[in-house]
């Protein structure tokens, strides 16, 4: 279990600076690019993705799964097979899909609304074959538990985004649009995790060998979680078309409406996914775990992991919000100079919990093969928000997305948490839940009257600074209190390193 606890870690670290890096050149982006103009970048993103999903999604956790499978019985060769198999399937599937998206370029552009989304689409579109295949690569290292490799190869693939972006943005001079820039940035960034991670994959002794066997059980596993992950990126891509025309409807111009959605998908969800760094870690180390536990049966050892996967996602989730409740409009103004997402961080701090509740249980149920159940759970989700979208926009404007998604990851929450509680027999995160509640009400009651006092007698950043600091205080004593977190043991494994150090 500590080798375990050390392995998250390590993967923490490399998904917080990937992750930090991503939020910056964000920050970026939204500066050089604009709302608007953001807002097409993130229209082609999510129209990109939905093809991306289509060839790659759902075969790597199930190609991880099938790994752990094959090691839990001592088949090396199944290995080899099932990544061969993985690898066949999405060229299969992405070398004509692109070929046929190319011929018929013509029609499709008339999907988008604007049409600098349809050019932006198809630089990305080059990219496709290769970035799927290196999808199914990182799923073998998944199974094999190469977290380092697995990890820094996402992180060089963030890096070189962000380098070939701002190079080409700010000190390459070209005609081409900025918008285009930054989706040539994409794709480079593609060809070069594509590239590392073959590269590895053969010098680490990685093997292609004849698939038979192995196609019918990976596409029978994988195609529930292709279909619902599939379904998400057709529901955004619905919602980019959708929410800025309903926005339109309600009487706004074309141009703030795609501002508006701008600011959601741009510039308030990269805050609110922050939990998703340390959420995926632990889901990227437990999910061969989990696979491996529930083959061979050890139902004890399963129950024990799902809890504390659980727990440690609530806290995650619990530090947090008092954080963006208080704090969420500093953010806004600070990293976006937008009053307006500040607002929406703030306001929509609570969404954290259903959110983070959501992607730790989704993982967790694919990896105990319940890829069908967590379909049908997203479809429910989907469907009241995209009832929010259709019918709110007149009566709560942007907000109408915002109040869509807690309802979407509510439902998905409280369905996974269900069908956890029967899979694994036991599910005693409820009082854990209750105590984390009862400590973050006063913590963010105390932040939000520490603020009020320290905005009216020192400047703006100093405020924010103390702010932060009686929060995290706050924290560490309420938490360690009622023994959410082992505030001994962290205050002494950072003194005692600190000491040996000296």
């Amino acid at each position: 279990m500590q080798n375990l606890y050390r392995t998250a870690a390590v993967v923490t670290v490399f998904s917080a600076v990937e992750h930090g890096l991503g939020f910056l050149y964000r920050i970026i982006l939204s500066r050089l690019l604009g709302p608007e103009g953001l807002g097409i970048y993130q229209v082609a993103l999510t129209v990109f993705a939905v093809f991306l999903t289509i060839t790659s999604s759902g075969l790597p956790i199930t190609l991880s799964r099938v790994i752990s499978k094959h090691r839990a019985q001592g088949s090396r060769q199944r290995e080899q097979a099932a990544t061969t198999a993985a690898i066949a399937i999405t060229l299969l599937i992405s070398i004509p899909l692109t070929i046929l998206l190319f011929l018929l370029r013509k029609p499709f552009s008339g999907v988008f609304s604007d049409p600098r989304c349809a050019d932006l689409f198809y630089i990305l579109l080059i990219g496709l074959s290769f970035t799927s295949v290196y999808a199914i690569l990182r799923g073998c290292f998944w199974g094999n538990k190469r977290f380092f490799v697995y990890s820094l190869v996402e992180l060089i693939e963030e890096i070189v985004m962000i380098a070939a972006g701002v190079a080409l943005l700010l000190f390459v001079p070209t005609q081409i649009a900025d918008i285009n820039l930054a989706a040539v940035a994409v794709l480079i960034s593609y060809l070069c995790s594509f590239a590392l991670a073959t590269v590895y994959f053969f010098v680490r002794g990685g093997k292609l060998r004849s698939p038979r066997g192995e196609f019918l059980p990976l596409l029978k596993s994988s195609l529930p979680v292709t279909a619902m992950r599939t379904s998400s990126s057709l529901v955004n891509s619905v919602i980019s078309v959708l929410f800025p025309m309903r926005l339109t409807a309600a009487g706004s111009s074309p141009s703030r409406a795609m501002s508006e959605y701008g600011v959601i998908y741009g510039m308030v969800m990269p805050v609110l996914m922050i939990p998703s760094t340390l959420i995926g870690s632990i889901a990227l180390v437990l999910v061969p775990e989990l696979s491996e536990s529930f083959y061979k049966k050890e139902r004890e050892k399963l129950s024990g992991l799902v809890e504390r996967a659980l727990n440690a996602t609530l806290l995650i989730a619990g530090i947090l919000i008092p954080f963006f409740v208080v704090c969420g409009g500093d953010v806004g103004a600070m990293l976006y100079s937008n009053a307006a997402a500040g607002k929406l961080i703030s306001g929509c701090a609570l969404i954290l919990l259903p959110m983070s509740v959501t992607m730790i249980s989704t993982s967790i149920l694919n990896s105990l093969g319940c890829e069908k159940y967590t379909l049908l759970f997203f479809l429910l989700g989907a469907a009241a928000m995209l009832a929010c979208v259709w019918f709110l926009p007149a009566h709560l404007g942007s907000g109408a997305l915002l109040v869509g998604m807690a309802l979407d990851y509510l439902i998905s929450s409280v369905c996974s948490l269900a069908l956890l509680k029967k899979k694994t027999g036991r599910l005693r995160s409820g009082k854990y839940f209750l105590k984390l509640a009862l400590c973050a009400a006063p913590v963010a009651a105390l932040g939000y009257l520490a603020r009020k006092l320290f905005v009216t007698y020192m400047g703006y950043l100093p405020a924010l600074a103390l702010t932060v600091l009686v929060i995290g205080a706050a924290e560490l004593l309420l938490f360690g209190a009622a023994r959410l977190m082992d505030v001994r043991v962290l205050m002494s494994r950072f003194f005692g390193r600190k000491k040996r150090s000296a």
